[in-house]
């Protein structure tokens, strides 16, 4: 049975003023295309936006993720800045909130090591100078990368001081790797090559990455008891979803790359990678599309989610959140049911192609299939100031073709889901005792 999507809420902002119910369409359009294969990141400056005061009260009527989201009444201060709960990260990461997939994923790494930040922030920056018109922006660029260059040969001790003993060797290739990719991409400022910047700083983030990566020592916490027999991903997973796009002869199948953040969602992103083994997914429609958000997860008949063979019974996950600075996910509740008006999110609804998971109106663990991702602007609703944030469990991000999600309409068709890599990372997997 399709969920319903009739109810939206009445969201009340900081003056008390009230909008009335209603539902706002929404539509995305960009240049047509042949093909989504390759990660295409296009400017998704898609002018489907009067206002930003339209755009914000438009998000905030729509958010109906299966049934509706509750009346939102949020306090005074709840769009206080937040304040950093560890000092020496939050500030490297300070200012516009961060939209590129790759970026948030590495910053979300359970890792505390100053160093390597200090590193990868100037790198990240490389995206804002890329801005500036022109060859002008090399001066930039050029500035960003002596910058990181000069935080790596000051704190590599500290650096290769925080690899796991297991991953030493590989974690010193990534820091020859990008050294050397820091020296190329000076050459392409010299030469004045503006057009070979962004694929050098894609190479040379992934090299940050994987030494960031290597810092990590297996599993950082325990789930509580009494999600601890559930699938658990424990790491990181990926996956391939292919689409099959109906009515649009521009675009044919889509393969979206989506990265699942277990480190950060262990029992949300470990359910669904146990329904992917299931072939859950594989052969399900998109069963909706408006412009806000792709969901899909709602299997036929009259159940709403995933019904467990073993049990005859719906399996539902907890809501689970991680805050910036907190070692564990907070469980059951959302953070403004907490008291947590000020804090950070590890994974926010700040990317296009955001994916979390939809639960019912009223009841915070009901998530069970039904996954959704997010078509938005980040600037319009940055991370903690926004209706998202706190209340549903992301845990992950497409980060090849994402911006082909906005193509997808109802009725397109799920040809399959697989992992690709990061199976290893999934404990209890159901699928297996099934058979």
């Amino acid at each position: 049975m399709a969920a319903s999507f009739a109810s939206l809420p009445t969201f009340s902002v900081v003056n008390s003023s009230r909008f009335p119910r209603r539902r706002i369409d929404f539509s995305c359009s960009k240049n047509p295309v042949r093909s989504c294969s390759g990660n295409t990141r296009e400017n998704k400056q898609r002018g489907t936006f009067a206002s930003l005061k339209e755009c914000a009260i438009s998000l905030a009527l729509s958010v109906g993720l299966i049934a509706s989201v509750p009346s939102i009444a949020l306090p005074p201060n709840a769009y206080a800045v937040a304040n950093p709960a560890i000092p020496e990260v939050s500030v490297l990461i300070s200012g516009p909130p961060i939209k590129d997939p790759e970026a948030l994923l590495r910053y979300a790494l359970p890792i505390d090591n100053k160093a390597i930040r200090e590193v990868q922030k100037p790198l990240e920056d490389i995206t804002d100078s890329l801005k500036i018109a022109g060859v002008k922006a090399l001066d930039s660029v050029e500035r960003n990368v002596r910058q990181a260059n000069r935080s790596l040969q000051q704190g590599k001790s500290m650096i290769v001081a925080g690899f796991a003993e297991s991953k030493k060797d590989h974690g010193n290739e990534m820091i020859e790797k990008l050294e050397a990719g820091m020296q190329d991409m000076l050459k392409i400022v010299e030469d004045r090559k503006r057009d070979a910047v962004a694929s050098k700083q894609k190479e040379i983030l992934k090299y940050v990455g994987g030494i960031e990566e290597d810092m990590v020592d297996g599993f950082p916490y325990e789930v509580p008891e009494e999600y601890r027999n559930m699938p658990l991903l424990k790491g990181r997973a990926s996956v391939d979803m292919k689409v099959k796009i109906k009515d649009n002869p521009n675009i044919e199948d889509c393969v979206f790359r989506i990265v699942l953040d277990g480190y950060n969602a262990p029992v949300t992103a470990g359910n669904f990678v146990d329904l992917v083994e299931r072939h859950f997914y594989d052969g399900m429609e998109i069963q909706r599309s408006d412009g806000f958000v792709v969901q899909t997860g709602d299997p036929e008949g009259p159940a709403e989610g995933f019904i467990d063979p073993s049990t005859e019974k719906t399996r539902t996950v907890p809501l689970e959140i991680m805050v910036t600075g907190k070692k564990t996910p907070f469980y059951g509740s959302t953070l403004e049911e907490l008291g947590l008006y000020k804090a950070q999110v590890m994974l926010p609804f700040n990317a296009f192609g955001t994916m979390a998971m939809a639960r019912e109106e009223f009841e915070n663990d009901s998530g069970s299939s039904q996954v959704f991702w997010l078509l938005k602007e980040s600037e319009l609703t940055p991370s903690n100031s926004n209706i998202l944030d706190g209340r549903y469990a992301v845990f992950g991000y497409v980060t090849d073709n994402e911006d082909f999600l906005a193509d997808l309409k109802v009725g397109d068709v799920i040809e399959s889901i697989q992992v690709v890599s990061g199976l290893e990372n999934l404990a209890n997997p159901s699928y297996k005792i099934a058979g």
